[in-house]
């Protein structure tokens, strides 16, 4: 499955108990050798009342992470073609807490992705006070980054043109930061207005993605807070657009976008 060309491979474990490990993960998202993905989704049964299901999120790399905006969406779209959950609203636990998915029509799907941390501990910075703007020195340079947690790590950095920022370049260097001690996914942010942004994002374990859903999340609340964006925003991705509105901070964060199926079968590993 993919949301905008951020692409997936899906098992549901609902019935059964799956565990992979990491060595097995990197061999299914290879995509010369495996599958091919830019991370496993493992839906799993509810452990909790306040969930109907729970789902977990490898990156290619075989690491475990919280959070994937794209993702849930496919997991939502996933249980409701194969008549696995009948509610038009389902709630979803996840690593980076609970998540509520919304079917807006038979193309998109709304997510209720919960509300924005930009507490140090939270994201988590190697930093006990909050700013609205960090500063890191690197061998590349002098950065200025937005940082919060959408369930996932997120640093922001304003540019004036998203095609031009060496995005795995710079990326992959505020991902080793010492300031980011879980490191981090980076999102490169181009404002055309206060309702439209074009979005570059570099996914910690990944690389560069087609289009990241918690990134374009990050990215709209850091723009809000900086006083630059409205509450409804369009995100362009390389691999199409996400609809974000946010009221503000203490508040929930909603994301809109498709979910697209490619095709179903079976793997031995």
């Amino acid at each position: 499955m993919h949301g905008l060309g951020n692409d997936f491979v899906l098992i549901n474990g609902l019935n059964t108990t799956i565990e992979l490990g990491s060595e097995q993960i990197r061999f299914i998202a290879d995509r010369r050798l495996g599958i091919g993905c830019d991370q496993v989704l493992m839906i799993e049964a509810s452990q909790s009342a306040e969930a109907d299901i729970r789902y977990r999120i490898f990156n290619a790399d075989g690491a475990e992470v919280e959070q994937c905006g794209n993702g849930v969406r496919c997991v939502g779209e996933y249980l409701r073609r194969h008549s696995l959950i009948e509610a038009e609203t389902i709630r979803v636990a996840t690593q980076g807490g609970l998540v509520t998915i919304h079917f807006e029509d038979e193309n998109l799907i709304r997510v209720d992705m919960g509300i924005p941390s930009f507490e140090p501990e939270k994201i988590p910075l190697a930093l006990t006070q909050r700013q609205e703007r960090y500063r890191l020195t690197m061998a590349s340079g002098e950065f200025e980054v937005m940082a919060l947690s959408m369930g996932n790590p997120h640093a922001v950095l304003l540019v004036k043109d998203i095609e031009q920022a060496e995005v795995l370049h710079i990326g992959a260097e505020i991902q080793g930061n010492t300031m980011f001690p879980e490191s981090v996914n980076v999102g490169f942010m181009e404002i055309i207005d206060e309702r439209h942004i074009r979005l570059r994002v570099n996914e910690r374990g990944v690389g560069e993605t087609q289009a990241c859903g918690t990134g374009a999340c990050a990215a709209v609340a850091a723009g809000i807070i900086a006083g630059k964006l409205g509450r409804d925003v369009d995100v362009e991705l390389h691999g199409g657009s996400l609809s974000i509105s946010w009221a503000g901070e203490g508040q929930t964060l909603w994301m809109t976008g498709p979910a697209t199926n490619v095709y179903e079968g079976q793997i031995e590993i």
